[in-house]
């Protein structure tokens, strides 16, 4: 090997020796407004195996520390086993709570179940999964609510539902899409969340809920949905949620960082992107 492949392979390997040694996980400061717990929330996180994604349940804890969420529900297509490992194993790290949740997915309707503990049988109409959801203590989101999801929401089912997606990643690529989220949101009182959608691909957290629960409990966090005690932000800087508690937000700093999920600036990492590209450079034009 002449000098300059060992010059290409040197400056990638500080590339990945600076890479590793930079991700650090990082953690919220704690969060007290109007004496609720805020939290940083994605409900809606899909795990491999059975949910076309492409990360382990372990995997998708790690990466929602990496994106400073306080919380996530792992909800696997018409099954629970998952989010249960998911749950375990954030529990043995000390990582964010992690509620065991459900993607109903049925012909005419998806439905988010949150705090549940078995699956909800999919092969029934939106309102009897709902009242099923609410037996095993949960709460019911309506997910991506496009136009053609709308039929199996009549008015008994929009009685029952709990919340619905307000933002999620199909608004910043389908403006149509956005229209629809708030027209459904407008159709009743519901809880007003934001989610991913995360399938292992993009930023998970990438839309997010901001939940001002009790404590950072499962039952708490599961009761402040069913109470309506969310904010969500669009990248304009629109609103959705609770006005008092977007009113609270809006007065204190401290919320404002909370909402970034930026990493602060650091050494290693510009060592690992300048060492990695100049390594590349070099391979590339003179090896």
């Amino acid at each position: 090997m002449n000098s300059t492949r060992w010059l290409a392979a040197g400056l990638i390997a500080v590339s990945l020796i600076a890479g590793t040694f930079s991700d650090s996980v990082r953690r919220n400061p704690t969060l007290v407004l109007g004496g609720y717990r805020v939290l940083s929330a994605d409900f809606h996180v899909h795990s491999f195996p059975l949910s076309w994604a492409t990360l382990a349940p372990w995997d998708t804890v790690l990466e929602a520390q990496r994106h400073c969420l306080d919380a996530i529900a792992i909800t696997g297509h018409n099954h629970v086993w998952v989010a249960k490992v998911g749950s375990w194993f954030s529990h043995q790290i000390g990582g964010p709570t992690v509620l065991v949740g459900e993607e109903i997915v049925a012909p005419t309707y998806h439905l988010l179940a949150i705090g549940i503990d078995h699956t909800v049988d999919w092969k029934q109409p939106a309102a009897a999964a709902i009242d099923e959801v609410h037996r095993q203590g949960g709460v019911a989101i309506a997910p991506h609510p496009l136009f053609e999801y709308w039929a199996a929401f009549d008015a008994n089912a929009m009685s029952k539902l709990d919340s619905a997606e307000v933002l999620h990643p199909l608004a910043y690529v389908r403006p149509a899409a956005y229209v629809q989220f708030q027209q459904f949101y407008a159709r009743a009182r519901l809880t007003a969340i934001g989610d991913s959608d995360y399938h292992g691909l993009g930023p998970l957290g990438m839309c997010r809920t901001y939940v001002f629960a009790r404590d950072n409990s499962p039952s708490a966090i599961v009761d402040a949905l069913r109470a309506g005690h969310t904010v969500v932000y669009d990248r304009d800087g629109r609103s959705y949620g609770d006005p008092d508690l977007i009113r609270l937000a809006g007065q204190d700093s401290r919320f404002e960082a909370l909402r970034s999920d930026e990493p602060p600036a650091s050494i290693l990492v510009t060592l690992s992107r300048v060492s990695g590209i100049a390594g590349l450079f070099v391979l590339v034009l003179f090896v």
